[in-house]
């Protein structure tokens, strides 16, 4: 009897935390009886095929991913006993291609007073000479947050397989006085500026959310700014803070250390209040190490985010090999606890996605990294296919459980296009995807892509457009909605969207939507919105998903082309 009542109520907990506010919940909530429980077995039903994960557990925040001789290192939140958080250690993980990985024995795990309670998230930076060193936090025994190095115990290790903490170096950042040494958290990579390293620590003053900005001539003695780089009211604790320049034109990354007129940088923070990532693009005042976001930007909940969906923790890095910027993120499960601790895993990896400013200059781009295409299988598609009033049309000839689907829709007349009500928020998209559906039938959309669909529609995820006219311009709407996504009782199923800010001069709207099992990662307008879903369908599953193009708006709306590949798994070395 006590043991039932104990799950009664840790499923009772987890429904309250899922649906909060109506919002992802991606805490780090402890539950010590589960930490440590080893899965007997894997439940292989939902595990992604493409996507990053380990075999069994937990896995969270991504670390500190970097390109070193060669090789791509990836570093992870891992819990090595449980598939609930805890017992966190940085495991690691080695590609020449970031699709197909070989795991490595764990490079960080607490050992010392000053992680011994939590080695927790950080950064990598590569010094000169080409020395890589980690940035981490680390929690001492009187619970204070401080951040500590590592450094490879071996350089000419092509897999850098062991790493050390420095003795007598650590920590190398201490709260001082007036830092809030319970919200100290997360360093970001380092850049190089006016012969000081700089580094951003995020915490928060009260409510309000705090980048402190350290700086070091050595990388060892660090000295915490007069003032933060970056802060802002009523947002709360600033979790895994990322600061990067982005080039004024083109799609090409630059190192951390870029700064002059031909860059915008860009400050991304975690907000634990909501747990989505949200980002500015502004101006970083060099002379005065601050940084401003420019005018159409906004800190917190109203502002723009990477992922409008089931995305948290994101970490980028610069790739020198291929000059770009990649962007790394956290997509938790929907489940409950005892979901995760049943099928043994909780947590994967969104695909790595390149970023790069919009020519409008307003927001950031995103795309999947193109070495993902290595992994496309049979290929159909459909061309022209006209979508009139509450048609559905089956995509056939591939896996529509493991899929990779891309699709640009022509918009014949945008004449009958719905009034956008005055009532409506143009900051909370979401709740609109939720009144109005996929199914509710508009002007011009809803329109778009069933995923994960049963055979008689009793499941299926809906990604699609709906666009609307105020007495200025066409205001287009994503969403991912995932409330028809399963049968089962007790998750978590969210009506996602974001906004889109494009130019309908040419009529077409693109949408690609990476299909994994029980995950669907779209990017809409080519990477201007982006949303995952992860979904857990009963019926929808391997051999039985299909994947449908629908149209319930009363406008016909027309196929111009669709590709969709079946999606091959990569070579796992884990």
């Amino acid at each position: 009897m006590a043991v039932s009542k104990l799950l009664s109520l840790i499923l009772f907990i987890t429904f309250l935390l899922a649906v909060n506010n109506g919002r992802v919940e991606a805490t780090h909530e402890i539950y010590p009886q589960f930490q440590s429980l080893s899965a007997v077995s894997v439940h292989q039903l939902h595990r992604t095929a493409f996507h990053f994960q380990p075999p069994k557990n937990w896995i969270n925040d991504p670390n500190a991913p970097m390109y070193y001789n060669g090789i791509y290192h990836f570093f992870y939140q891992y819990n090595p006993k449980g598939a609930v958080w805890g017992n966190i250690v940085w495991a690691h993980s080695v590609s020449k291609d970031m699709i197909n990985w070989k795991a490595l024995e764990p490079a960080i795990y607490p050992s010392h007073p000053f992680d011994r309670k939590g080695a927790w998230s950080g950064s990598a930076t590569i010094l000169p000479g080409n020395k890589p060193v980690i940035l981490y936090t680390g929690v001492d025994p009187n619970d204070r947050q401080v951040q500590n190095s590592a450094v490879p115990a071996n350089l000419s290790d092509p897999y850098l397989r062991k790493w050390i903490k420095p003795a007598g170096l650590n920590p190398v950042v201490d709260p001082e006085a007036g830092v809030n040494a319970s919200a100290f958290r997360d360093p970001t990579t380092a850049w190089w500026l006016s012969g000081h390293w700089r580094m951003v620590v995020g915490s928060k003053r009260n409510h309000r959310g705090m980048a402190y900005l350290y700086r070091s001539r050595d990388f060892i003695r660090w000295i915490k700014a007069k003032h933060p780089l970056h802060s802002a009211p009523h947002t709360g604790m600033w979790e895994c803070p990322d600061f990067y320049p982005v080039l004024l034109s083109g799609k090409q990354g630059l190192d951390a250390s870029v700064v002059g007129k031909q860059v915008k940088h860009v400050l991304k923070v975690s907000l634990d209040v909501t747990r989505y990532d949200y980002y500015t693009v502004g101006t970083y005042l060099t002379d005065e190490d601050r940084y401003v976001p420019d005018n159409t930007s906004v800190d917190g909940w109203a502002g723009l985010r990477y992922d409008y969906g089931n995305f948290y923790a994101s970490k980028t890095f610069f790739d020198p090999a291929k000059k770009r910027r990649i962007l790394w993120g956290w997509v938790n499960e929907s489940d409950t606890t005892l979901d995760d601790v049943r099928k043994g895993w909780a947590g994967i990896q969104a695909i790595p996605r390149i970023v790069w400013l919009d020519p409008n200059q307003r927001q950031l781009m995103q795309w999947p990294i193109q070495e993902l295409e290595t992994l496309r299988g049979t290929n159909v598609k459909m061309n022209h296919q006209m979508l009139k009033t509450g048609d559905h049309i089956e995509v056939k000839g591939i896996s529509a459980a493991q899929a990779d689907v891309d699709v640009t829709f022509y918009i014949p007349s945008l004449d009958k296009v719905e009034a956008f009500n005055l009532g409506w928020s143009l900051t909370n998209a979401q709740l609109l995807c939720a009144k109005k559906g996929s199914k509710v039938q508009g002007g011009i959309g809803p329109f778009g892509l069933l995923a994960l669909a049963s055979e008689n529609l009793e499941e299926y995820t809906p990604v699609f457009f709906r666009i609307f006219k105020s007495s200025q311009k066409h205001i287009v709407l994503l969403c991912s909605d995932a409330r028809s996504s399963s049968l089962k009782d007790g998750l978590y199923k969210p009506s996602f969207a974001g906004f889109v800010d494009v130019d309908l001069t040419d009529k077409k709207l693109s949408l690609r939507s990476l299909i994994d099992h029980s995950v669907v990662e779209s990017f809409g307008a080519g990477g201007k919105t982006c949303i995952t879903s992860r979904v857990y369908p009963t019926l929808a599953v391997l051999e039985n998903a299909h994947l449908y193009a629908f149209n319930n708006g009363t406008e016909t709306i027309i196929v111009e082309n669709l590709n969709a590949w079946s999606m091959k798994k990569p070579l796992r070395m884990n």
